[in-house]
């Protein structure tokens, strides 16, 4: 089973590689992936929450979620599974960005971006939580696009950080007064 699922996700870098990428597409996707290093879009969005007195549940909340996707994901996951990354397992894929030094599985720039947007999406007017969850699409398929993320390491980000983003979303409700 396990077999299966890496030769696909083997096959579908490949494909994205061959058949996808080109010049033009490049330096949007470099721009994209660099909006989540170090989730620095979803932290200056919190940031920005925090200023009128009614997002500011949802400012804790989008914080809480990402330290929680950092602790899930980037501390504890990352480094019981182990996963190589993909250009150093599959044969003539090449990363287009410099080679992250951390493990592959889960992708933490999708786990963090889909862990703030779900937090924006249930918490904001869905003008606002619509953007956020795409752009939080956008960068996990960057990630594909640039070579350095199984799409299974995406698709378990996604997943993770919705996750991160429904807990957070309880806790602060629970603990934050109005």
């Amino acid at each position: 089973m396990m077999e299966w699922i890496t030769d696909m996700d083997g096959a579908i870098l490949l494909f994205i590689q061959d058949a996808v990428r080109n010049p033009g597409l490049t330096p949007v996707f470099i721009a994209i992936t660099v909006l989540g290093n170090g989730a620095v879009v979803w932290i200056l969005t919190a940031m920005g929450l925090l200023i009128p007195r009614g997002t500011r549940k949802t400012a804790l909340a989008c914080a809480a979620a990402l330290l929680l996707s950092l602790l899930i994901n980037n501390a504890a996951l990352k480094n019981i599974v182990g996963r190589i990354r993909p250009y150093d397992t599959i044969p003539g894929l090449v990363p287009l960005i410099g080679r992250p030094w951390d493990y592959s599985f889960p992708s933490g720039h999708t786990a963090s971006s889909f862990a703030a947007a779900w937090v924006l999406y249930r918490r904001l007017p869905k003008r606002f939580g619509i953007p956020a969850l795409a752009l939080a699409g956008l960068i996990g398929v960057s990630r594909l696009y640039l070579g350095v993320h199984y799409p299974t390491d995406v698709l378990f980000g996604a997943v993770s950080g919705i996750g991160c983003g429904c807990i957070a979303c309880v806790l602060v409700s629970a603990l934050a007064r109005d």
